[in-house]
């Protein structure tokens, strides 16, 4: 902050400040009382590229990515809560179908539990993710019109980051539930199942993304 205070950029803010407040010149005042009621609003900056970005496409993408990423590893508390979450729930249902076998009785319990296995990865990415872009409006509001970088790095960068998660939960769901309902043993099947399962995990999730977006 004290280097800033002594820039050249420090000193040009406060000029055209005081040329604001104080001669009152036409162009910048209607600017600033264009502007007055706008939180969000950054001046435009020198240097830009002639795609009014400081920064490359992979730039932005990277610096996103790694920003999202250290906020992940920066709550580490909310991972283990929802993989707990998700263990617990598996354990549940997998308590409640246990040891299927393929009779009348037992098929109509597999399909009640294949059901299960879709709203519960459903639900639970839906609303895992419905106010992760709301919570961080004003911050990509205020960067977002200086410039720094696209919409679809942002995304890009933020869904990325927190896709282990959201890979990790379906995992972790599918790994307990398969054995204990007696689901058809192979490798092959429970990787068929385990692919289908974090699908429908990320199709959830980029529908709460949509959510959150509106």
């Amino acid at each position: 902050c004290d280097s800033f205070a002594v820039s050249p950029i420090a000193r040009d803010i406060i000029e055209t400040a005081s040329l604001v407040n104080g001669a009152g010149v036409g162009i910048e005042l209607a600017r600033a009382k264009h502007h007055a009621n706008d939180p969000y609003f950054l001046q435009p900056m020198d240097g830009v590229d002639s795609t009014g970005y400081r920064a490359s496409w992979w730039t932005q993408f990277y610096c996103i990515l790694w920003r999202s990423w250290l906020s992940v590893l920066k709550d580490p508390m909310l991972v283990k809560v929802r993989l707990l979450q998700t263990a617990m729930v598996a354990s549940l249902i997998g308590s409640i179908y246990f040891g299927q076998v393929l009779d009348q009785d037992g098929v109509m319990n597999i399909n009640g539990s294949l059901f299960l296995f879709l709203t519960n990865m459903t639900f639970q990415n839906v609303f895992a993710v419905i106010n992760v872009f709301s919570a961080e409006l004003p911050v990509f509001l205020r960067e977002k019109r200086s410039r720094l970088y696209r919409v679809d790095t942002y995304f890009l960068g933020k869904t990325i980051a927190e896709l282990p998660l959201f890979i990790a939960v379906p995992f972790v769901f599918t790994s307990i539930t398969y054995p204990m309902i007696g689901l058809k043993a192979g490798v092959s099947h429970y990787l068929t199942t385990l692919f289908i399962v974090t699908l429908v995990a990320n199709v959830s999730t980029s529908f709460g993304y949509l959510i959150s977006c509106a």
